[in-house]
C-alpha cells in the first residue's frame, strides 16, 4: 500500500511539477516575444512626407465682411466691356476671352467692390503665410497685382507660375456648369526623368496633378512658385475668375 500511494504521491508531484515548468516555459516565450515586439517597434521603418506644397482653399467671405458676388460678377462684365487696352492686349497675343492683366491696375478705384475683394483677400492671404509659417521679419506680404479673367468656351490658360511673388491666387466669380477646374502639376515633375507613373487610385500626396474644383465665392491660395493651368471651358457660358499676387516686402 505504501508502494502505491508512494507511487501517487509521485506521479502528482510529477505532474505538479511538469505543469509548472510548462507555465514557466510559456512566460519566458511571452516575455522573448514581447522584447522582440519592443525591439521591432523601436526599429520599424518608417516613411513619411516630406517638402509639402500647401494649397488653401475656403469662402472669400469666410474671414470677413460678405462680398456681394451679383455685384462683382456685373462689374467684371462692364470692365471687361469698357477696357479697349485690355482688349487689344488679348487679340495681339492670342488671349481666350478677357484679361485686365496687362491694362488695367486700378480696379479697386474705379468700382468699389473690388476693395472689398482685396480687404478679403489680405485677411486670407495673412492666414495662409501663418499656416506656411513664414518668417516675415521686418517686411509684410501685400498685394502686388490683382486682374479679372474671363474665359469663354474653348478657351484655357496654359500652364504658367507666377514669377516675383511669393503667394498667388484666384477668387471664383462665375463657374458655369461644365467649366473647368483648375490643374496643379508637381513641381518636382521635370526631376523625376526614368521614374514609372503612380497606380491608379494613388494617394493625392503621390499623384503629378491635382484637379482643385472651386465654387463660386470660394478663394484658392497657393505658392507662386506652383505651376498651374486652366483646361478648356467646355461650358457653353464664360467662367469668371479674379486672379492676383501678393509679394514680401
Amino acid at each position: 500500500m505504501n508502494i502505491f500511494r508512494n507511487q501517487a504521491l509521485f506521479s502528482t508531484l510529477h505532474c505538479e511539477a511538469k505543469s509548472r515548468l510548462q507555465a514557466h516555459s510559456e512566460y519566458i516565450q511571452y516575455a522573448l516575444a514581447l522584447v522582440i515586439s519592443v525591439s521591432y517597434s523601436d526599429t520599424m521603418t518608417n516613411v513619411k512626407s516630406l517638402f509639402a506644397t500647401r494649397l488653401y482653399h475656403a469662402a472669400l467671405s469666410e474671414l470677413g465682411q460678405a462680398v456681394d458676388l451679383s455685384e462683382l460678377q456685373r462689374s467684371c462684365l462692364v470692365i471687361a466691356e469698357d477696357d479697349e487696352a485690355g482688349q487689344t492686349w488679348c487679340e495681339k497675343n492670342d488671349f481666350p476671352g478677357y484679361t485686365s492683366y496687362a491694362s488695367l491696375t486700378d480696379l479697386d478705384w474705379r468700382f468699389p467692390i473690388f476693395k472689398n475683394v482685396i480687404n478679403a483677400l489680405d485677411k486670407h492671404v495673412g492666414a495662409f503665410a501663418k499656416d506656411l509659417e513664414f518668417d516675415l521679419g521686418d517686411k509684410l506680404i501685400s498685394l502686388d497685382s490683382l486682374w479679372i479673367n474671363i474665359l469663354p468656351f474653348g478657351g484655357i490658360h496654359t500652364a504658367h507660375i507666377h514669377p516675383h511673388s511669393v503667394i498667388s491666387g484666384t477668387a471664383y466669380v462665375a463657374m458655369p456648369e461644365g467649366t473647368s477646374s483648375i490643374k496643379f502639376e508637381d513641381p518636382r515633375l521635370s526631376m523625376m526623368m526614368a521614374a514609372p507613373t503612380r497606380t491608379e487610385g494613388a494617394r493625392e500626396e503621390l499623384i503629378s496633378f491635382v484637379y482643385a474644383n472651386p465654387k463660386v465665392g470660394d478663394v484658392l491660395l497657393w505658392e507662386s512658385w506652383l505651376r498651374h493651368e486652366v483646361p478648356m471651358n467646355m461650358a457653353d457660358e464664360d467662367r469668371i475668375s479674379i486672379s492676383f499676387n501678393y509679394k514680401w516686402s
